[in-house]
């Protein structure tokens, strides 16, 4: 099947990337949706400049569409990506939807109009099976951006293992977050994997907190031979 993959660098883009090139699927475009406000309600936004390199890491072309991200609106600007796919002979789009419904549910209606098929493949998973798969498999994570109480500094630039895994569960216990950060806990992003046939290498990078939230940004990053 002809695929493409809404793709924001993230883990779950990754994984849902991963499971279409585990299924046999010819993933022909990656798709990044590059919002301008940051309080998007459907799109990734820290370092997502950064989807171009990845790409070239991965070995995959990507498409880049800008958004001005404003709640519905920013919709019309995937509804016209949908239908250049759509004529570019994509058949399927996958995405790395977990539990959010606004979401799920907006890009299944579109897929709809458009006749394609629309595929979330871990769509309800277990938050820690889920977590500890990625981690399984080798795909380097690190975290981008914290947004939840109980979440602090620290955890800026850090990458997901399973002892950090172990730490959001004791987190989890006291405050109640989503071990898969699905409620908007964080954000991450991808370096290194199974899939890629490069691995993405930091240079430089700092923090940028504000009393309880904060992201990572990276300032400069290399490609290097795996």
């Amino acid at each position: 099947m002809k695929s493409a993959v809404l793709f924001s660098g993230g883990k779950d883009s990754t994984m849902s990337l991963y499971n279409a090139i585990s299924n046999g699927d010819d993933v022909l475009y990656l798709c990044a949706m590059i919002s301008r406000n940051s309080e998007s309600y459907m799109f990734h936004v820290p370092n997502i400049n950064y989807t171009s390199i990845m790409a070239c890491a991965l070995d995959i072309p990507i498409i880049t569409t800008y958004t001005d991200g404003m709640k519905e609106e920013e919709l019309k600007d995937l509804d016209d990506l949908f239908f250049k796919l759509k004529s570019e002979g994509v058949e399927a789009i996958y995405t790395g939807a977990l539990y959010s419904v606004y979401q799920k549910s907006r890009i299944d209606d579109l897929c709809k109009k458009h006749n394609l098929k629309s595929i979330a493949p871990y769509w309800h998973v277990d938050e820690e099976e889920y977590m500890r798969k990625i981690v399984d498999l080798g795909f380097k994570t690190i975290i981008t951006g914290v947004f939840a109480y109980g979440l602090d500094e620290s955890w800026l630039g850090r990458e997901i293992t399973h002892k950090s895994i172990d730490e959001l569960k004791a987190i989890n216990e006291k405050v109640s977050i989503n071990l898969a950060f699905e409620g908007g806990e964080a954000e991450t992003m991808v370096l290194d994997g199974p899939i890629f046939k490069k691995s993405l290498n930091i240079i430089s990078a700092r923090n940028i907190w504000d009393k309880d939230n904060g992201v990572y940004i990276i300032e400069k990053i290399n490609l290097v031979d795996k």
